[in-house]
């Protein structure tokens, strides 16, 4: 791929091609797959741009870059993030594996509601890495922030109860299974796959927690990934998902070497909506997901 990024590399292909042809799509097809398109995903979608093609009549190969960009933006499963209900309590589980920028993402995320007036309290029950927890209650005391947090190698279930409990009692109402009014809660969790199974379990019982624990609160899962791993990705989104039902995705680390193709396969293999993008390391990178923007830098057309 070079230091060209994908959106780079359609716009050139498009560029180059004058005349719409069989060899036009074939190559086409070898492109998103390039992109992090699944092989028999891209071939579905450039079998429906010939035929959408053909229908319209169209002979000019730049005419087709739009009819893709409107073809693929109808396949992505699109869901607006949560707008808060001040008379529960919302709780947001992060997972993904080391390294995808989880931690930060619960910053960023925590940052953004309380910017629009939500009381939040950060969960630091990635207890596996004391890196983790550290780096969590530093972004809350920057923040100004809470961050109930435990010591390293303790229960990270446990971690989460105390954050359910801390906001029931933040509104006077410790005890009560509908209490917490208002309040937000951002949980950070482990992310070790190298021990997939003791991560699985791990996950499934913090879930159950939750699920027994939170007496009415909205509750969402939110899977972070790595825009930059491609078909790893899939595979990560595909384990996490199996184990606790996820409600949708984040990308972090979204820029020019970023291929995109990923989006398109999460919501055809997965039907998960992508919610947020972060496109930096700062509290403010990150923003909601608007697939038409997303589908039209996707394919260069600013």
């Amino acid at each position: 791929m070079g230091s060209v990024s994908f959106a780079e590399r359609i716009k050139q292909f498009f560029g180059f091609k004058n005349a719409i042809s069989e060899d036009v799509f074939d190559d086409l097809a070898d492109l998103l797959i390039e992109g992090d398109f699944g092989a028999a995903e891209a071939f579905h979608v450039v079998e429906e741009l010939q035929n959408i093609c053909k229908k319209n009549k169209l002979s000019n190969v730049e005419e087709v870059r739009p009819v893709l960009a409107e073809l693929l933006e109808q396949k992505i499963i699109f869901k607006n993030p949560p707008l808060l209900d001040n008379e529960k309590m919302t709780v947001i589980l992060l997972l993904g594996v080391n390294g995808v920028g989880k931690t930060t993402s619960a910053a960023k995320i925590a940052n953004m509601y309380k910017n629009n007036g939500v009381k939040v309290i950060l969960a630091a029950a990635d207890t596996f890495r004391a890196a983790a927890v550290d780096q969590l209650v530093i972004h809350g005391e920057r923040l100004g922030i809470r961050v109930v947090a435990h010591k390293q190698g303790g229960d990270p279930a446990a971690v989460i109860y105390d954050a359910l409990e801390a906001a029931k009692a933040g509104n006077g109402n410790a005890g009560n299974g509908n209490a917490g009014n208002g309040y937000l809660i951002v949980a950070d969790t482990a992310g070790r796959m190298h021990t997939k199974s003791a991560l699985v379990e791990e996950l499934k019982k913090i879930d159950r927690v939750l699920e027994s624990r939170a007496g009415d609160a909205d509750y969402y899962k939110w899977l972070v990934l790595d825009s930059t791993t491609g078909r790893n990705a899939l595979a990560q989104a595909e384990i996490f998902h199996d184990a606790v039902k996820l409600d949708g995705v984040i990308l972090t680390k979204y820029d020019s070497s970023a291929r995109g193709g990923i989006v398109f396969s999460l919501s055809d293999a997965l039907k998960l909506p992508v919610l947020f993008v972060c496109d930096g390391e700062k509290y403010e990178h990150i923003k909601p997901f608007n697939p038409h923007v997303y589908t039209r830098e996707f394919l260069g057309l600013d």
